[in-house]
């Protein structure tokens, strides 16, 4: 398969830094605008537990079938049981529940009218957690990575008849995985979002990135700044950039190079914001191809310990969130998933969520956009990371790639995080500094933050006064905190006596805190799990982060009970984790009415 022009990305400042994303053939951004063919729904599957890659010596990619009677094949498509694509395979079938392994999945369908003038793709949304692509009996590559969406192109295999599709996915963890072996969620494996055919020209526009130069935000004509990146054997010679409802149609020559780099003003541009999430149409062409999304423009930065949005101060009244549909207990992949999370958080009063642990599906995050709810995205840089080990560091690299080209037109993207409860230490601060960094380099738009822990008691301090000292801070440009005291440690009570410093001029968002709660069961305030216990604490946690210095805003865990099988207490875990304010059956905690009440007076 011939490679034509490799991937660049640069970062909106215009720098001329270049980097290939790792382990995919070509990343291909804003599919949902693009010509293709859905290969969702029932997909054969074969089960390995033993991780080989083959049944009784045959590869199960090579999708083998017996064609006579002394023939051994020992496995069969043909005869095999079903999943749906996307979704998790643990949730499918009882007997998945906890298998963590590979699962092959095959899907045949026949493509009338193949082009020779045009290439083909597939493109994978998510799998989790490292897939083997393959296409009629051809391994196209492997992806590590549960979260974020990769391509390999087919053109030359696609044929109008039979055409078979296997992917194997390894659900499996590993200690150099991200995440690593240990998770307070859910594995869920498989196939977990949408799986495409994509049909593009031979040469095509793969990426845009467009957004509001902050330097002209007290200007009353606006700059608008963007590139734009090819691949495909001949460049053309000009793209132009089209925004009808502003009336721009601006032409620019291409960089037969590299990508190709626009600046042009703008005048009477509306800020998104979530009072005012304004988007607009974007259309982006050159020689044959064209792309066009739904874009707003924002800015988003620091002052002292403030965050500004467009250049004002804003509070983020937010919640944490997993990528789950409590319903149909799987992971989330249909907007009427997001619609659901998101009604939620509406309600709650909520404009802005943390997307924990991972990246969310890209349709929750387009949702927010048109919503005007703001997000926090991250990486699952948890527990047990080998930050000494510079093939991991490699692995955060690319996830982020991955990542950032998918979500740097969404407005409503605001905080790239790295890191959530790391214990300070030489090879996780080298690890988290040069993350930092390289994301730096590929995106100027949006604010760095992590999730830091407490500094131990310190002598000539008084237990009532929690530090944080994390040499990681001098990185981010907000620092995030988890305070669990009440639940883990002490009782709610005990935080009328707490106050915080970091001795730094940066904003402070309160990153998690909150307690277990099993819906419907009551007691008094002091009776662990009852609603009572968890509204107390909301009350008392609300009130000891009002007095610190520099808050710009919270996220308690979490909008919504999740899945976890760390959680076994019987009659009141039973595999989930207890601390949301909604249950999974969609009923509302007292704690849900405490802090809306917060957040409507705030």
């Amino acid at each position: 398969m011939k490679r034509y022009i490799k991937l660049f990305i640069l970062c909106l400042v215009l720098s001329q830094s270049i980097f290939y994303v790792h382990g995919q053939d070509l990343f291909i951004n804003n599919t949902v605008n693009r010509k293709y063919t859905n290969l969702n729904g029932k997909w054969e599957y074969v089960l390995e537990p033993y991780k080989t890659g083959g049944m009784g010596g045959a590869a199960v990619y090579e999708n083998k079938e017996a064609t006579g009677k002394t023939d051994r094949v020992e496995y069969s498509f043909d005869t095999a049981e079903t999943l749906y694509v996307p979704g998790s395979f643990n949730t499918q079938k009882p007997e998945l529940k906890y298998f963590e392994g590979i699962v092959w999945y095959r899907k045949t369908f026949d493509k009338a009218n193949i082009d020779a003038n045009k290439r083909y793709f597939i493109n994978v949304g998510a799998a989790n957690y490292k897939t083997k692509v393959t296409f009629n009996g051809k391994v196209l590559g492997e992806h590590e990575g549960g979260f974020t969406p990769f391509s390999y192109e087919i053109t030359g295999l696609l044929k109008e008849k039979d055409n078979y599709l296997i992917i194997g996915v390894n659900s499996g963890r590993s200690a150099d995985y991200i995440p690593a072996v240990v998770t307070d969620w859910f594995n869920h494996g498989g196939i977990t979002r949408d799986v495409k055919l994509l049909e593009t020209e031979k040469t095509f526009i793969n990426n845009f990135f467009i957004a509001l130069d902050k330097s002209s935000l007290d200007k009353k004509n606006k700059r608008i700044k963007g590139s734009v990146f090819f691949d495909g054997p001949q460049i053309p010679q000009e793209i132009s950039v089209k925004i009808p409802e502003l009336k721009v149609e601006e032409t620019f020559s291409t960089n037969q190079e590299g990508p190709t780099t626009f600046s042009f003003s703008v005048k009477n541009l509306s800020l998104w914001e979530p009072a005012n999430p304004k988007l607009y149409d974007v259309h982006i062409s050159a020689g044959s191809s064209s792309v066009k999304d739904a874009v707003g423009f924002r800015t988003i930065e620091t002052r002292a310990r403030e965050i500004l949005l467009n250049g004002k101060p804003v509070f983020l009244k937010g919640i944490c969130l997993h990528d789950e549909n409590p319903f149909r207990k799987d992971c989330a992949n249909t907007v009427e998933d997001a619609e659901l999370v998101l009604n939620w958080a509406e309600e709650l009063g909520c404009n802005f969520i943390r997307l924990a642990h991972y990246p969310h599906q890209e349709k929750l995050v387009r949702l927010a956009d048109e919503k005007g709810i703001l997000l926090w995205e991250e990486l699952p840089l948890y527990w047990g990371i080998q930050w000494g080990n510079p093939e991991v560091l490699e692995k955060a690299k690319s996830q982020y790639d991955e990542l950032i080209n998918r979500d740097y037109n969404r407005a409503s993207s605001i905080i790239w995080s790295i890191a959530n409860e790391t214990a300070p230490g030489k090879d996780r601060n080298n690890f988290l500094s040069n993350l930092a960094d390289y994301i730096r380099s590929k995106d100027s738009t949006r604010l760095i933050s992590a999730a830091v822990k407490k500094d131990q008691e310190i002598d000539g301090h008084p237990d009532s006064v929690y530090t944080y000292n994390d040499p990681l801070i001098e990185k981010l440009d907000i620092i995030s905190i988890n305070e669990y005291l009440g639940w883990y440690g002490g009782l709610p009570e005990e935080s009328r006596t707490k106050s915080f410093t970091t001795g730094m001029e940066k904003p402070i968002i309160v990153s998690e805190f909150g307690g277990g709660a099993l819906q419907g069961f009551h007691g008094d305030k002091h009776t662990r799990w009852s609603e009572e216990f968890q509204e107390n604490l909301y009350k008392e946690s609300l009130a000891m982060f009002d007095k610190i210095e520099g808050l710009a805003g919270m996220t308690p865990w979490i909008l919504v009970d999740f899945m976890s099988p760390l959680r076994q207490l019987r009659g009141v875990q039973d595999g989930w984790n207890r601390k949301g304010l909604i249950s999974e059956k969609g009923q509302k905690k007292k704690a849900f009415f405490i802090l809306k009440e917060y957040y409507d007076n705030k």
